[in-house]
Parts: C-alpha cells; structure tokens; sequence
C-alpha cells in the first residue's frame, strides 16, 4: 500500500490491538511473526499501569507472543524516566505517593524511586480501578496541595476489558486537576515526549514509522502529531463514533492487525 510504503518500524499498542484480556486477537500471533521475518522493527507501546514490564511480558507470552522486556515502552516507564530527570533539575528526592492498583509499583521501586504517602515530591496516578476511592482521592489532593507535583501515567476515558468498556484513569486525574487547581504532566500516550522517546531507542525517524492502535486519539493523534504513519484497527476500544469526532485522520483503517500482512505483500 502506497501510505505505508516508506514504513520501515512500527509501534503496536497493546491491549485492544494485541489482546483483549487474557484473549489475544485473531491472527494477531501470526502478524508479529510476519512482521519479523519482513526486518521490520517494532516496539510495543501501552498506556497499562496496572502491570509492571516484566509481568506484561509474561503475560503476552502466554497469549502466544514473544517479546522482550525491552520491546515494550510504557506509561509507567516514562513516568520513571520524567521523574528522575525532574528530581535531578530540581535537586529533590523522586519521591512519589503512587495511585494505581496491580504491581506495577514493582517498576518504580526497581528504578530507585521512592514510594511514600509522607510529604512525596510527585503524586502519580495511574488506573487504579477500584482503588479509586474517595479516601486515596483526598489523600492525593492534599498532597498535591502540600506542594506535590502531579503526574499522570494516562488520561484514557475508558479502555475496554473482556467485560466491556471501563473508566481509565483520565476522568479522576481530571478531578485532582480541578480540585487542586494544578495541571497534570502526561507522559503516556498521546505525549509528544512519549512518542519521540521510543523512536530515539528505535533510532529512527518519525517519517519512517507507522503507529496501530485501537484508540483514534491517543494511538492514531499521538503518532500522527509528530508525522507518523496512523494505522487504526476495529478492534478494541474502537468506535465509529469516536472517530467521526476526531480531529485527526487515520492514514489507514484495518478491520483487525491481521489486516496488515495482507497490506505489505
């Protein structure tokens, strides 16, 4: 296909576009083994904050994938990776009082980051499901209000689980925006710094790359913004009406990624 001719990598969420829940998507197994025997490179890119890396991989290799740890680049990683960097210019302990669920806490403690509900120099929000309750939602806006910075892992609206669709993390980071009256940094997708941090480990050009997502948005816009490729699947979170409500356009719009080995032959 002649959008996808100069497409030398590519960058493939995960839960929607992969798998939904412990169920992976047709044919999906097959396209990551078509795409390596074709020397594309890939790296796979989540906003899932419910999972540490290594608990992610595990997870899709017994869906049937095979992927590294260091294929894959998530919300929390670059949360990781912002914090350091911003305790280091401001010469601050990374302390962080962490609202999430799950064991990704596990990625923050290996980094050297320090997780504490004691005057910390970061609030992170991440999915934290039903963990979101009312007491954790004070205690992060006091903080916030004690001076913390606060960061989100992402701001999805919803995602969709083997259950149908849930709330993500995006409408209570909302709230603490609106209770504190401080602005969130996102470092998830659609950050620009998000996407731009993948292609440097990738070494390529944006120009050069294509995103496949589910979410027109946060996928597809993310990319697109700093001249990607946008590939959306109908898999997922997808939904017709979303993508009449888009600002941004897909280059390309497949039924499913199994749609893919059928474009690049």
């Amino acid at each position: 296909m002649k959008a996808l001719s100069n497409v030398k990598d590519f960058l493939i969420d995960l839960e929607g576009t992969l798998h939904i829940g412990d169920q992976s998507i047709k044919g999906a197994v097959e396209t990551i083994d078509f795409l390596r025997s074709k020397g594309y490179s890939i790296r796979f890119i989540t906003n899932t904050t419910r999972r540490c890396r290594k608990t992610i991989c595990e997870r899709l290799s017994k869906l049937g994938f095979k992927i590294s740890e260091r294929e894959v680049f998530s919300a929390p990683i670059a949360a990781i990776r912002y914090i350091k960097k911003r305790s280091e210019e401001l010469g601050l302990e990374p302390t962080c009082y962490l609202l999430y669920t799950g064991d990704v806490h596990r990625d923050f403690e290996e980094s050297g980051l320090i997780l504490t509900d004691e005057k910390p120099n970061f609030v992170v929000v991440g999915d934290a499901g039903e963990n979101f309750t009312h007491t954790a939602l004070t205690k992060a806006f006091r903080l916030l209000l004690e001076g913390a910075e606060l960061i989100a892992m992402e701001k999805d609206r919803y995602w969709k689980s083997q259950a149908g669709l849930e709330l993500g993390a995006g409408p209570f980071v909302v709230a603490l925006e609106y209770a504190s009256g401080k602005n969130a940094v996102l470092v998830g997708k659609p950050s620009r710094d998000f996407f731009m941090s993948v292609l440097a480990d990738m070494n390529v050009k944006p120009e050069e790359a294509a995103i496949i997502g589910d979410d027109v948005n946060s996928d597809i816009g993310g990319g697109k913004a700093i001249g990607m490729k946008g590939i959306l699947v109908k898999t997922g979170k997808y939904r017709e009406e979303d993508l009449r409500k888009a600002s941004v356009k897909p280059d390309v719009i497949i039924p499913s990624i199994s749609s893919l080995m059928n474009l690049l032959t």
